[in-house]
């Protein structure tokens, strides 16, 4: 078996990591890079691969540094599945699609220059057609859902927290008698953060593949940022200006939703300083992924399902606003009153972010606040480290407005997360691969470990390929690989995760028994059997899978995969 890693080894995008065995080759991501030109040419060469050769794609979450080039690997041959979470699906619909259209508009705006100087016109590096196209390659699945992708291999996806729908892949892998377990973390996130759960904690692997993002250094606590967050915000429209935020579209912004919406629902102090103050989320994008995070409630964390059954969304209030005409985001810098303004792109690489820049840089009663990583190259990175001038759309702006980096609300774990993380092992791993963090933020990082833990992972800081080993001293079969890791925590986590899907059932029934009334109309009472019909269909389907499965083992223990079935079925049915 082979790792060979084709991307996020000299920074941090461009995700790409392609396993091969003799009989078998898949894909984990397949990023874009962002950052300078050097970063975005990158994104045109040839794969060190060819697509057509691979059978599958295992995508760990949506951001497109993660899966921004599978449109290209389509367009290039590639004709396999692409397996991701139910979430990350939904929103990869809207972050391909957009980026297919920025990579149209960017070649039309290129082929307007080249028109006037007399040089070849440019091709796109994909076009919303090509996204559309690639989306049908897409297979959406359920978190803790045994995959079988081939005869040699099975993955399962656990939650990584990072954004809606992330996701820590454990890959099993059969060699003749034996099997080897890899671990890809893909991005993780931040313990105890809003909205998400937390990271999961993997305990058996033999191989691991690990970002380092933030592997040198610490974030302050969230809360104090969220503090100087409102504190900016105060002061700046005290002042008359305005607060202009560059977010991720996905995660962050929704982010930065929830923590609004406990001011601006809220009462006291900044609630009074805060009231007249609007909040413009200028993102077409951001705005669609926040739909698609109201549709996902299931995968929230248990204070946020709380907000949501108490009826308060904590995606929504009153002074928010969602803008997507182009109109509405130029009124946004026409109207004078003070305001929040949160658009894409995170790293002012592209987006209305510019225009709004463009039109608050200059003046010292505005505010800028970065709120996520700033990768090396990008406009952002620029106005963190102190630039004076920056270039957009072709003039020159001086940077007059106050610059300021809440690394607080990163949605990357830090080095103590990520060293917190890999404690989870029970054992070490034979290796460990250190990707997606810039060359320093990796050598330090394995420094730590080292120090720390006595592992040695090995940064990896150019594309790369490592023959490993197959099989583990502990196991021979897959069976044996997969019933190992069921523990006494999981059985009982899956039972109370059965209780409170019972509670909320219980809430949902007395809700709408409650809305019956003598002018109920008849649509309305058939939708509502159907949905009887279905729930009473989806209780008899999870009562014969835990029937089956007690029937094979006399001390009821439940194996891998039937509870893998348990979980699917309470999450897609229920």
């Amino acid at each position: 078996m082979k790792i060979q890693f084709c991307g996020a080894t000299t920074g941090v995008t461009g995700s790409c990591h392609l396993i091969s065995t003799e009989n078998h080759k898949i894909l984990l991501d397949c990023g874009q890079f962002q950052g300078g030109r050097a970063q975005e040419e990158m994104n045109a060469e040839e794969f060190p691969f060819n697509p057509a050769e691979i059978e599958y794609m295992v995508l760990s979450h949506a951001h497109i540094d993660h899966c921004g080039r599978i449109p290209l690997l389509v367009k290039r041959g590639f004709k396999g599945d692409i397996y991701c979470t139910d979430a990350t699906a939904d929103l990869l619909e809207i972050m391909l699609k957009d980026s297919g259209h920025i990579h149209e508009k960017e070649a039309e705006w290129q082929n307007r220059k080249n028109e006037r100087a007399g040089r070849p016109f440019v091709e796109p590096l994909y076009t919303e057609k090509d996204a559309e196209a690639a989306l049908k390659f897409i297979k959406p699945v359920l978190y803790d859902q045994l995959i079988e992708l081939n005869d040699e291999m099975r993955i399962v996806f656990n939650d990584a927290g990072h954004i809606l729908g992330s996701a820590i892949t454990e890959l099993w892998v059969t060699e003749g008698e034996n099997v080897s377990k890899i671990v890809f973390s893909g991005d993780l996130g931040v313990m105890d953060r809003p909205i998400l759960r937390n990271p999961t904690i993997i305990k058996k692997a033999d191989y691991v593949i690990m970002e380092t993002t933030y592997g040198n250094r610490l974030h302050p606590e969230n809360s104090l940022d969220v503090a100087e967050l409102f504190n900016i915000i105060k002061e700046t429209a005290q002042r008359g200006g305005n607060t202009v935020i560059p977010s991720f579209a996905v995660g962050r912004t929704q982010e930065l939703i929830y923590e609004l919406n406990k001011v601006y629902d809220g009462e006291g102090e900044l609630h009074d300083a805060l009231k007249d103050v609007k909040v413009y989320i200028d993102s077409p994008m951001a705005s669609n992924a926040t739909i698609v995070f109201k549709r996902n409630a299931q995968v929230f964390d248990e204070e946020t399902k709380e907000y949501i059954a108490k009826g308060d969304n904590p995606l929504e209030f009153k002074n928010l606003k969602f803008t997507r005409t182009s109109e509405e985001s130029q009124w946004i810098n026409i109207n004078k009153e003070p305001k929040v303004i949160i658009s894409a792109s995170g790293m002012c690489e592209a987006g209305r972010i510019r225009h709004h820049l463009k039109h608050n840089l200059w003046d010292e009663k505005s505010s800028v606040i970065f709120v996520g990583y700033q990768a090396e190259s990008t406009l952002g990175r620029l106005l963190v480290e102190g630039a004076k001038e920056v270039t957009l759309f072709g003039e020159t702006v001086t940077v007059n407005a106050q610059i300021h980096n809440l690394e607080g609300f990163s949605g990357h774990a830090d080095k103590n997360g990520l060293m917190d993380w890999l404690r989870g092992f029970e054992k070490e791993p034979k290796k460990i691969f250190l990707v997606h963090g810039e060359p320093q933020a990796k050598m330090d990082f394995a420094a730590s470990v080292e120090a720390e833990l006595g592992y040695k992972p090995i940064p990896i800081v150019v594309n790369s390929e490592y023959e490993l080993e197959s099989g583990t001293e502990e196991v021979v079969s897959m069976q044996q690989a997969m019933e190992a890791e069921v523990d006494e925590k999981k059985i009982n986590d899956t039972r109370m995760e059965l209780y409170d899907v019972r509670r909320r059932l219980e809430d949902i029934i007395y809700n709408a028994n409650l809305s019956f009334d003598k002018d109920t109309s008849p649509e309305k009472l058939a939708r509502i059997k159907n949905i009887i019909q279905e729930l009473e269909k989806s209780a008899i389907n999870l009562g014969e899978t835990i029937a089956e499965s007690d029937e094979n083992s006399e001390n009821i223990e439940i194996s891998t995969s039937d509870m893998n079935k348990i979980k699917a079925s309470r999450v897609r049915k229920v």
